[in-house]
């Protein structure tokens, strides 16, 4: 790495996973949307969006000019946080109204989920770490910028396309699930809570779906609006299942020293208060509302948590990076 500045040096040793920070970051802007914090989720979509420029800016350029060592990076599950942090950020633009940048967002998304998916896909193995939900995840980002921007647009057709995700999305959970290492959730060092995000943002799916549909469009008969909130429901029950599991787990095994996995925790957390709120807005269930509200706070804080522990490690190895 002779040549380069230490803040370049640095930055090129960061893993694909590196994403998860702006899905957390995206994440939390929605949710602090949700919960009428709108200052300061606009604080927070800042961070994200300098992020992400970051990331892909070292997409392009891990792809164009170091053909070797990319196609062993594509091959891991942590690159689909590109699609996901694409998704998510698309789906904080749309809601502030944005929607030329939301669709930009959305195309660009579609184009990276087939082949990064197919090629993830193809190199699972058993016995693996959280991240092998992410092709859920990916999946359902879609989903969710596809439903709300229906919504938006009043486009049937992009909803009726994201009803299809959906459960392709509960099909890539299915298929994860025998291949996730189960003691991961005692040991792992923050990934392994993708094993509940993956159920929150399939959640957050049904409702934004769920949403979509208005008397202009009449999406859902009532025997498929039916089958939608029962799914929606039952998905934000077994996120919330896994979210006491997991944070259970930590409390018996704390695992403390930062890594940058744990952004993949916050974003896990994030996204269950922002399923948590949506389904109640669209389900309606009006009591779900306060624990939604203190699923957001919960998710500042871890947010707040692993950024001061990036910071720090980041300086460390500035320190030490001739």
């Amino acid at each position: 790495m002779s040549g380069m500045s230490p803040l370049r040096a640095w930055w090129v040793r960061r893993p694909p996973a590196a994403g998860a920070a702006v899905m957390a970051t995206g994440i939390v802007s929605v949710g602090l949307h949700q919960a009428g914090a709108e200052t300061l989720s606009r604080v927070m979509l800042v961070p994200a969006c300098l992020a992400w420029a970051a990331l892909a800016a070292d997409f392009v350029a891990e792809v164009v000019l170091d053909r070797r060592h990319w196609p062993t990076e594509a091959k891991t599950p942590g690159v689909l946080t590109a699609v996901a942090a694409t998704t998510v950020l698309g789906t904080r633009f749309s809601l502030l109204g944005r929607q030329p940048l939301a669709e930009a967002l959305l195309a660009l998304s579609a184009v990276l989920w087939p082949p990064l998916l197919v090629l993830v896909v193809r190199h699972w193995k058993g016995r693996m770490p959280g991240a092998v939900f992410l092709g859920c995840v990916a999946t359902q980002g879609l989903t969710v910028l596809g439903a709300v921007l229906a919504a938006a647009l009043a486009t049937a057709w992009l909803a009726h396309l994201a009803l299809v995700l959906f459960w392709l999305g509960l099909s890539m959970y299915g298929l994860a699930v025998p291949r996730f290492e189960w003691r991961q959730v005692t040991e792992g060092p923050g990934d392994q809570w993708i094993a509940g995000g993956a159920l929150a943002i399939s959640a957050l799916a049904g409702a934004k779906l769920l949403a979509a549909d208005s008397a202009r469009l009449y999406l859902w008969n009532n025997d498929d609006q039916g089958v939608l909130r029962t799914v929606t429901v039952a998905l934000l029950v077994l996120d919330l299942v896994w979210y006491i599991v997991l944070l259970a787990a930590e409390v018996a095994r704390p695992r403390l020293r930062y890594d940058v996995r744990r952004w993949a925790t916050v974003f896990p957390m994030g996204m269950t208060a922002a399923a948590t709120l949506s389904v109640e807005a669209a389900v309606g269930i009006p009591w779900l509302k306060w624990p939604g509200r203190l699923l957001v706070w919960i998710a500042v804080l871890a947010w707040l948590a692993v950024a001061a522990g990036a910071v720090a490690t980041a300086r460390g190895a500035l320190r030490k990076t001739p």
